[in-house]
């Protein structure tokens, strides 16, 4: 069986026509007769009534034509990824994460990606998971690293969700401070210390995920960018809730804690892709989870 005659076999179920089909597929029509025949004989059943004006499917025609359209859907894919995967090396590669994930995870799968493919062309956009995904869903990116806090999971309809691990949350306090020498400390501890934080609202922040039933942190300064909030830490005006991830980039004039079991909430880090991603994309995804187990 030949798949330039499946082909032929679906234009014609399609356009229940001998004629249109050679039309679309830019064939005689007699081509088109002829190979709707071999068809017929190698399989040894008739596909089409031939009608006064056009075709019909017969019985065994109607049981073949999905069958004809999967294999040759599966054909058409796998055509696109090999050419994929052969463009990889001078394609474009979009990527979007969030804050924390561009400190040091993405950059490095990024590199690996560049160091395999000199001459692909990367581009990285820093943005919150409910844009990134907007993006992706845009077409705007082909690939997007995102955040869940536990109490909120991800929209897993719209695409396929790649778990790459889940984040801790530590404490900054500057040397100085009263608990600096310990390893671990319960949020209690801190209820007297006024909190670093992106919005003047817990609820808005990476405290709403953390905080234990019945603690309200005192929130005198906002800065929303990590450089800002750490400076304002390192500085002895608060502490800060930082993200396992951001380690990376912290000052070394501050001090990390590690939260108490109890208090400890993780968030889960997924790469977003569409539901069919490219062969660069998956090589991308491999480049990351790779890097996510060294984190």
């Amino acid at each position: 069986m030949q798949t330039q005659s499946l082909e032929v076999f679906v234009a014609v179920a399609r356009g229940k026509s001998f004629t249109r089909a050679a039309r679309s597929l830019g064939y005689t029509q007699s081509a088109v007769s002829r190979q709707i025949a071999v068809l017929e004989k190698d399989l040894g059943a008739d596909l089409f009534d031939r009608l006064p004006r056009g075709v019909e499917l017969t019985e065994q025609g109607r049981a073949l034509l999905p069958h004809a359209e999967a294999m040759l859907d599966r054909l058409h894919t796998a055509q696109r990824d090999l050419d994929s995967l052969r463009d990889i090396g001078g394609g474009r590669l979009r990527v979007g994460a969030f804050p924390t994930a561009v400190a040091a995870l993405v950059p490095r799968a990024l590199a690996a990606f560049r160091t395999a493919y000199p001459q692909a062309e990367l581009s990285l956009v820093e943005g919150l998971t409910p844009h990134l995904l907007d993006r992706l869903a845009a077409g705007e990116a082909d690939l997007a690293v995102v955040s869940a806090p536990p109490d909120r999971p991800l929209d897993a309809t719209r695409f396929d969700l790649h778990h790459l691990l889940d984040e801790q949350l530590l404490v900054a306090v500057p040397p100085g401070h009263p608990l600096a020498d310990r390893h671990t400390v319960r949020l209690a501890d801190l209820a007297g210390d006024p909190f670093i934080a992106g919005s003047a609202t817990a609820e808005e922040t990476l405290l709403r995920a953390t905080l234990p039933s019945g603690f309200r942190p005192r929130i005198d300064i906002v800065a929303a960018e990590w450089t800002g909030k750490l400076g304002c830490v390192a500085a002895g005006l608060g502490v800060a809730l930082v993200p396992a991830l951001a380690v990376r980039a912290t000052p070394a004039d501050l001090v990390l804690l590690r939260l108490h079991p109890d208090d400890a909430s993780a968030r889960r880090i997924f790469a977003a892709t569409a539901r069919r991603p490219t062969p660069t994309v998956v090589h991308m995804l491999s480049l990351l989870r790779q890097i996510a187990a060294t984190v």
